[in-house]
């Protein structure tokens, strides 16, 4: 079913009966009969290549991923937090127990949708999902394909938190965002460090925003790479540097918490302080998709040296 999806996400052109297949077998309920059929035909199609880890797989080993190659979200691997609180931000959704996550066809689907008569908390839904296991250090990398950009009042976000929330709180547990999406601002990512010293509350978040097409129409690989010493945002290719935060030389819990663990968010929201800016267009963008193909962990084998 993997590489069913590759070719579909890359509009790979292949035979007409096998493009037929692949569609009958979109989240059907006769998917394991299609996919017997399929696996013969498409097996000697080759896949594009993916970004790896900027070559560096001699130093690196994946200690950890979800490819979402099964017809459900893997309960082992996330956790779902729910309710209508604002989170903090004023958003307007009510985060639903995996009502709006599906997987199918190879990929996570989050999906935000209307379900009141909208411009109010609770009148939508959507998901948030915790992996459950945390991490410190490493090359984080997923790849990801935003909602098609319809109007207004989106906010996905693909991000860490510290395990600390539940003891010290925000912003002391630290937060980084590996991307955040607003749709008001067509084409344009963000990816910003949040901890006590630096934080959007008091306006001192580190933040980049970087113009990046076709967002909401193609997977880009979002990666990370987090050691002792920095914080590094790229895109694409670890070449592709969008944001480095160096530990300060100086270093406190106040702006270097980012030596503890950390564990992942994935969630659409709906409005909310920074989404909601320039209002939620109710009749155009839902129900809004963010899809994720994976979510990959890389750490360093114990016989290689940070650079």
């Amino acid at each position: 079913m993997k590489i069913l999806i590759r070719f579909q996400c890359y509009r790979i052109r292949v035979a007409t009966a096998i493009a037929l297949l692949a569609v009958t077998a979109l989240c059907a309920t006769d998917a394991a009969n299609a996919q017997a059929v399929l696996d013969s035909k498409v097996a000697k199609i080759s896949k594009p290549s993916l970004p790896l880890v900027g070559g560096f797989e001699g130093e690196y080993d994946l200690v950890w991923s979800d490819e979402f190659d099964g017809t459900k979200v893997d309960k082992n691997k996330w956790h779902f937090q729910t309710g209508a609180t604002g989170w903090g931000n004023s958003e307007w959704q009510n985060y639903t127990d995996g009502a709006n996550s599906s997987v199918c066809n190879g990929t996570l689907k989050i999906t935000a949708e209307k379900s009141g008569s909208g411009q109010k908390v609770g009148d939508y839904t959507s998901s948030r999902m915790n992996s459950k296991q945390s991490f410190t250090y490493g090359k984080m990398e997923i790849r990801a394909k935003m909602p098609h950009n319809q109007g207004k009042g989106l906010w996905p976000a693909i991000w860490m938190l510290g395990d600390s929330i539940k003891t010290a709180g925000w912003p002391d547990c630290g937060e980084i965002d590996i991307l955040e999406y607003v749709s008001f601002q067509e084409n344009t990512i963000h990816c910003a460090v949040h901890c006590n010293a630096h934080n959007h509350v008091d306006k001192t978040q580190l933040i980049s925003h970087v113009q990046l097409d076709s967002v909401d129409e193609k997977f880009h690989v979002y990666g990370l790479e987090w050691t002792e010493n920095k914080i590094v945002f790229y895109t694409d290719d670890v070449a592709n540097v969008k944001l480095t935060y160096d530990r300060p030389h100086k270093s406190n819990a106040d702006n270097w918490p980012f030596d503890k663990p950390q564990h992942f968010l994935l969630n659409i929201a709906v409005g909310g302080t920074w989404g909601g800016r320039e209002g939620v267009d109710d009749d155009t963008i839902f129900p809004a998709v963010m899809e994720i193909d994976y979510v990959r962990v890389y750490q360093k084998k114990r016989n290689t040296v940070d650079k």
